[in-house]
């Protein structure tokens, strides 16, 4: 069986953005227009793990980090989210505490969705309470695939299948030539790949000298998305 690299990063990645976007333009509209606005600047902090949901989240603009706290002050990065997709719903929806945090990546702009606005929402539209079902259904397998990637790759193949992954995630950072930029602290990388930042930097210099990634400071441009996916070695999850 042929793997494209577009398919596997679809196996990482959460698909609220193009669920909401499918909705009804009248259901949208709603909801959106029932939001409160806020902006975030890089690093802050959006919820924290253990605090119990008074509503949702929806990222008009930016960049967001989904994260479990470790011993020794130290971060897992579960998922990064991006513009149009949805935060924060599945304590929301099972009523219990955060089991993560999210931080603004990005300087971002948030809307929050209050529980009250919320449920009157899904009372009125059943199209909202089945996406957002979907939307469960579709990210308990997201997090399987992640947990088995963390737990039974190497590290230099971790680090192959999160530039795949990434190179979705920042399609819309593209430069002058219409390259995808992946711009990351090498720390957030290192959370998301689960390695420390000296194994991270020294792989990203083994893939540049391989002719499979440019670097320009913190940017990342992926030259040979096949390789990448050969070392990445995928077919587990197919």
């Amino acid at each position: 069986m042929s793997i494209l690299p577009d398919s596997v990063a679809e196996r990482f990645i959460f698909n609220s953005n193009s669920a909401f976007s499918n909705l009804p333009d009248l259901i949208k509209e709603d909801f959106l227009s029932q939001m409160i606005v806020k902006q975030f600047k890089k690093g802050q902090n959006i919820f924290t793990e253990g605090t119990y949901p008074a509503g949702i989240y929806f990222i008009k603009k930016g960049k967001v980090k989904k994260y479990k706290s470790l011993n020794g002050g130290r971060e897992q990065i579960i998922y990064v989210c991006c513009e149009g997709e949805l935060l924060g719903y599945a304590a929301f929806l099972s009523e219990e505490w955060y089991p993560d945090s999210a931080a603004a990546l990005t300087d971002a702009i948030i809307g929050f969705l209050s529980k009250d606005k919320l449920l009157r929402l899904l009372d009125q539209y059943d199209e909202l309470s089945k996406m957002l079902m979907k939307n469960l259904s579709h990210e308990f397998g997201v997090l399987v695939n992640v947990i088995a990637t963390i737990t039974q790759k190497t590290v230099r193949e971790r680090v192959a299948l999160t530039l795949l992954i990434l190179l979705e995630k920042f399609k819309d950072e593209v430069n002058e030539n219409n390259e995808v930029m992946i711009v990351l602290t090498r720390a957030d990388f290192a959370n998301i790949v689960g390695t420390a930042v000296a194994t991270l930097v020294r792989l990203l210099h083994d893939f540049k000298e391989e002719q499979l990634i440019r670097i320009y400071g913190r940017r990342i441009i992926i030259e040979n998305k096949l390789r990448l996916l050969e070392i990445a070695d995928v077919t587990d999850i197919f």
